[in-house]
């Protein structure tokens, strides 16, 4: 089917026709010329439908309407600053497990960090290289390919629930609100209970590269869960990593 791209009311840019093996992408990008270049790029894998937003207020009604499988965000936005955008998307039941790639030429480190911690799974800075970009968007809708086929649907430990299925996580019965990828490391955490998980492999596993993410991000989320978790759970190896320690048995 011929792709075509028309624009609607809304602000939005339609994409390429879908067909049942696409995985839809939302691109939230004013700059036209930007958003021309990755969008052909993307068009060029012939399996990704992209829809283009200027409007960041259309794209949040449109995506929490029926959800995508990626979304790549512009933080400069004429409407809505992208970080708002971001924690707007993670609040919604529909749209908290969606990957969500920052596109900014926002440089600073602290701009990343904030980044991460309201919820992007990463963070590309202008200029950048298409072939990076399309590296990290398949990367990405790969390891929720992976997370989706996981046995384990429940772990618990103690008074500590996280079920993947619905990306929930209960403490002493009460809800625990984390971001996707505070989530994504505790997972990985879990699934490797009891044995170290050194740095570079928590950034392998999660950012699936070594560029531009440093140590100290993952110092950030482990910082953040422990917050949120308790000290005792995940304990610092030393000059290695982290690891997770189930609780004691009760007696």
């Amino acid at each position: 089917m011929k792709a075509v791209a028309t624009r609607g009311k809304d602000g939005a840019a339609r994409g390429e026709a879908h067909t049942g093996a696409m995985k839809r992408i939302a691109l939230i990008e004013d700059d036209a010329d930007i958003a021309y270049t990755i969008r052909l790029n993307l068009r060029k894998e012939k399996r990704y439908q992209v829809e283009h937003y200027i409007s960041g207020l259309a794209a949040l009604a449109a995506v929490q309407e029926k959800p995508f499988d990626l979304v790549i965000l512009d933080l400069n936005l004429p409407d809505i600053d992208g970080l708002a955008l971001c924690r707007e998307l993670r609040r919604a039941d529909e749209t908290r497990k969606v990957p969500i790639i920052m596109l900014t030429a926002r440089v600073e480190e602290r701009d990343k960090l904030l980044g991460f911690e309201i919820g992007a799974d990463d963070y590309i800075t202008k200029p950048f290289s298409m072939r990076e970009l399309l590296a990290r968007v398949n990367a990405h809708l790969r390891r929720v390919a992976a997370f989706e086929t996981s046995e384990e649907e429940i772990f618990r430990d103690g008074e500590l629930v996280v079920d993947r299925a619905r990306f929930e996580v209960t403490l002493q019965g009460a809800r625990v609100h984390l971001t996707k990828k505070e989530f994504d490391l505790l997972w990985l955490l879990i699934r490797n209970r009891n044995r170290v998980v050194t740095r570079d492999a928590i950034l392998a596993r999660l950012w699936d590269y070594d560029a531009d993410v440093e140590t100290r991000t993952v110092d950030v989320h482990i910082r953040a869960l422990r917050r949120k978790l308790g000290d005792a759970r995940i304990e610092t190896v030393v000059g290695l990593g982290y690891r997770y320690r189930e609780a004691a048995p009760a007696k």
